[in-house]
């Protein structure tokens, strides 16, 4: 057997490829995009891609599936209720495929979305026990997948999560204790709100540590698992949507190199700016209306969140990362990239009256200021599970980041705002976008709110 997992930091995102070297057959499971990497693999290993299998309608970025499709000729796999607007083999409870002596069985395993499935992994046809199983987002390292993403129009969160109970407590926890565990997802990502940095576990493991497997009761399990999670991006409908569809492929090439003018003139017509320097770098000078989302983190996910893609979008990244984050965006289906600023400083010198800087506090300057004449509205950013027993300013209004892009018009325009996140990055990211939406007194708190905690004020000294 041939098994390899792909994980993508950004949107904390595993796929993989399995085969039987024997024979040479292959199947990639939930795919990425961008797939110039599977193939390479296959290609090396001497393994033919036959087949493509998406666990379930991915909601935070866009799959490969026909992306794969189109290069190999390769048969497009989801559960049996999947329904979509290119041909697909529709996968049913129990339903094995063979690569040879390495065989695929299908698990039904509701409860993330009404059509999830998990593949068990078999290395040889007739083995006992599974070498692994690819859970998709039903079970995480620590967590188990959402049930109130609503990608799945007419199903309520409730009915999910009774699915998912079934799922979990019934199906994946049946499964003997060896038996390996190799999610969809890792740490960060907003399927859940738990989930572990390690990226494979056993069903043992997950037993004896993951709350979600703990017996209990049905309305026990729905509690637990819809409580606290934080609001999804608002890209999610929408990408969950275009796996569907039979949509643009992913072209690697569409990517260019924008002359200046070009560049100065998409600007004027509306294009929105993506500048993903550093905080640093953006708050020293930028563009007027520019949004910040660095490429260092999560930046995918991030320019989902503040970005709509409906917009036209124009690059300016850190040096030789330009091709990087328009890939990033084409991984979450933001298409209409009209091209990137090889060299950002162009821009600045060539357009000085475009540039402002980005006022950033530290954490004492914050404490001046809100004991000044006109203190400023504290804004936080962070999800409920960051604020959850580590404290937070007093007077703070809390829109997590992933809700800023549609409360921003409960922001009071009448005083200075001043934004935090836990450390300092998404702060950047949420200031720059209420700029662009027009408020005009904006800061962010270098540091975040651990240099808050850490910044006693002088009479608690």
């Amino acid at each position: 057997m041939f098994f390899t997992q792909y994980y993508l930091d950004c949107l904390s995102q595993a796929s993989y490829l399995i085969a039987d070297r024997t024979t040479g057959q292959a199947v990639v499971v939930d795919p990425r995009r961008d797939v110039s990497e599977y193939l390479a693999d296959a290609r090396a290993q001497g393994l033919s891609v036959v087949g493509v299998i998406n666990t379930h309608f991915h909601a935070d970025f866009v799959a490969g599936h026909l992306e794969l499709a189109d290069r190999t000729g390769a048969w497009i796999g989801y559960g049996r209720r999947a329904e979509t607007e290119y041909p697909i083999r529709k996968l049913a409870e129990g339903e094995r495929i063979a690569l040879g002596d390495v065989t695929l069985e299908i698990m039904e395993t509701p409860g993330h979305t009404p059509e999830s499935i998990s593949v068990l992994v078999y290395e040889h046809a007739a083995d006992p026990v599974p070498y692994g199983v690819l859970t998709g987002d039903a079970l995480f390292i620590g967590d188990v997948g959402r049930p109130d993403l609503l990608a799945s129009v007419g199903v309520t969160a409730e009915e999910l999560g009774a699915m998912l109970y079934d799922s979990i407590q019934n199906k994946l926890m049946g499964l003997p204790d060896q038996v390996r565990v190799f999610p969809a997802h890792g740490a960060g990502s907003a399927c859940g709100k738990n989930l572990s940095t390690a990226k494979r576990s056993t069903v043992g493991e997950q037993r004896a540590t993951n709350y979600a497997c703990a017996p209990m009761g049905r309305e026990e399990f729905v509690a637990l698992v819809t409580a606290g999670q934080s609001t999804a991006p608002g890209y999610f409908a929408y990408d969950a949507a275009l796996n569907r569809k039979d949509r643009v492929r992913y072209d690697a090439a569409a990517a260019r190199s924008l002359p200046l003018d070009e560049f100065a003139e998409l600007r004027r017509a509306g294009a929105v700016v993506v500048d993903a320097r550093p905080p640093q770098e953006f708050a020293a000078g930028h563009l007027r209306g520019a949004v910040n989302v660095p490429a260092e983190g999560r930046f995918a996910e991030q320019a989902g969140t503040v970005l709509d893609p409906a917009d036209t979008l124009i690059v300016m990244a850190p040096e030789n990362r330009e091709e990087e984050v328009v890939t990033r965006l084409a991984r979450i289906g933001f298409d209409r990239v009209e091209g990137y600023l090889r060299d950002p400083e162009d821009a600045l010198e060539a357009l000085p009256e475009e540039v402002v800087p980005a006022s950033r506090l530290t954490a004492a300057q914050l404490r001046a200021a809100l004991r000044g004449p006109r203190a400023p509205l504290v804004i936080d950013v962070r999800t409920c599970g960051e604020r959850d027993g580590n404290g937070v300013i007093d007077g703070a209004l809390h829109m997590a980041l992933s809700e800023l892009p549609a409360r921003a018009h409960e922001i009071p325009t009448d005083r200075p705002l001043v934004v935090h996140c836990a450390g300092g990055h998404r702060s950047s990211v949420a200031a720059s976008l209420l700029r662009r939406r027009g408020f005009a007194d904006v800061s962010d708190v270098l540091g975040g709110y651990a240099a808050w905690a850490l910044t006693a004020e002088p009479a608690e000294a």
